[in-house]
């Protein structure tokens, strides 16, 4: 087929860049527009933020081979603690239960986005067309076609497909008029690296309150200046974000350890504070011929739980295999029926991750008394039966369902080699 790439991915933060490597062994043409330069501190995976990723997103790095340039700078997760705040629900995850050294791991955006922006540039099928902002996208019969706008030049690309990897604010989605359909929780996440009296011993910490869940991660990356540092997301009613973020340190961690308890000590430090509306965005439509959205163009979560990024790693898998046998098979890659494969094989997960998460949010944040004892009781059920608990540890982990290659420690072609 006659186009300047076989692919196109909109959009090269941590969900575009990851795309872009996970299809590097194919012998395709690969393209990725992205508005802002590589390595910039303006490129969203450079901020302070950090993500818990899955046991399963950690073993799609490793099938990469980029998960040895990251090992050694993760926090891993050995247990889970969940727990509702002046109620007697609690549960407990433990990877020792589940025969593995982690349940997860954490790791700062930033550090994914360095080793993804130093892998990237060595690729010989990948090209990076940044800075570059896309103005116009228009699907044709057998290619899509994109213009983009460098510095003021007009440039028209075409391609088999186009990924649409650009966040929840897509840029594609909305030049094609995708609708969505979206959920205000009317709550904030604050969000900051925050050090507590005693060693969380790889514990993460996940603190429902009447204002929402807060969350408190082990992040000792920096170990040799402070070995107990944790990463917090701290969901506050809207509104009141503005006063939490001008306390000072003092009166900031005295809030905080009101909300979050004494489990890990007095807290002692806090660092730079940033705020987050939290929404819910699901793109009606997430696939068309010659378009696959993935990653937060087509979904955007509620942290609750940790499953935004990890969600956003498993499209990138399932459809890195699709594109994978397509190609194997001399199917067009943008084809109708290619694209319909990936859609059915996301559903499963997408409805299963955004019921988990969204019922979370809304069952923990009523304060009617029915309601509270009601999931009171369903985290004590959790906690003694098995077959529950198993059920919720595999979603945690990201093993439930069926599984992409990459996903199961397998090359996306036999005798294909990344890097």
């Amino acid at each position: 087929m006659n186009t300047d790439y076989d692919i196109l991915i909109v959009g090269g933060g941590m969900v575009g860049a990851t795309m872009a490597y996970a299809l590097s062994p194919l012998p395709l043409r690969i393209g990725v527009i992205e508005a802002v330069p590589f390595r910039s501190d303006s490129q969203p995976s450079y901020d302070d933020r950090a993500i818990a990723l899955a046991y399963g997103s950690a073993k799609i790095f490793e099938s990469m081979n980029l998960w040895g340039k990251l090992s050694d700078k993760v926090s891993p997760i050995k247990k889970i603690h969940v727990s509702d705040r002046g109620h007697f629900g609690v549960t407990r995850i433990d990877s020792a239960t589940e025969k593995v050294d982690a349940l997860g791991y954490v790791v700062e955006n930033r550090i994914v986005g360095a080793v993804l922006a130093e892998e990237l540039p060595k690729l010989s099928n990948v090209e990076l067309i940044c800075p570059a902002r896309v103005t116009h996208v228009e699907m044709h019969g057998e290619s899509a076609h994109i213009r983009i706008d460098q510095e003021g030049a007009q440039t028209q690309l075409t391609s088999q497909l186009v990924i649409a990897a650009d966040g929840g604010n897509s840029v594609v989605r909305k030049l094609l008029n995708i609708p969505t359909r979206s959920w205000d929780y009317d709550q904030t996440a604050v969000i900051a690296n925050v050090t507590p009296g005693r060693h969380n011993q790889g514990v993460a910490y996940e603190r429902f309150t009447d204002s929402g869940p807060v969350a408190m991660l082990p992040n000792a990356y920096h170990a040799s200046e402070d070995s107990k540092r944790c990463s917090l997301v701290w969901t506050v009613h809207r509104g009141d974000e503005g006063r939490i973020l001008k306390l000072s340190d003092t009166e900031f961690l005295a809030e905080l350890q009101q909300r979050f308890g004494y489990r890990l000590g007095a807290m002692e430090k806090v660092g730079r504070r940033n705020a987050y509306p939290l929404s819910l965005v699901r793109a009606k439509q997430q696939v068309r011929p010659r378009l696959a959205l993935i990653g937060n163009a087509a979904h955007t979560l509620h942290p609750i739980a940790g499953q935004g990024f990890n969600l956003g790693l498993r499209d990138v898998a399932v459809l890195a295999d699709v594109l994978a046998d397509a190609y194997t098979a001399g199917q067009a890659l943008g084809s109708a029926e290619v694209m319909q494969r990936y859609s059915d094989w996301r559903n499963w997960d997408h409805r299963k991750v955004i019921g988990f998460t969204d019922s979370l949010a809304r069952l923990f944040s009523n304060p009617l008394a029915p309601v509270a004892l009601a999931r009171n009781i369903g985290l004590l059920s959790m906690d003694v039966v098995p077959p529950l608990k198993r059920i919720l540890t595999r979603q945690t982990m990201g093993l439930a369902g069926k599984l992409p290659r990459l996903a199961m420690g397998l090359p996306l072609l036999k005798g294909g080699q990344h890097g």
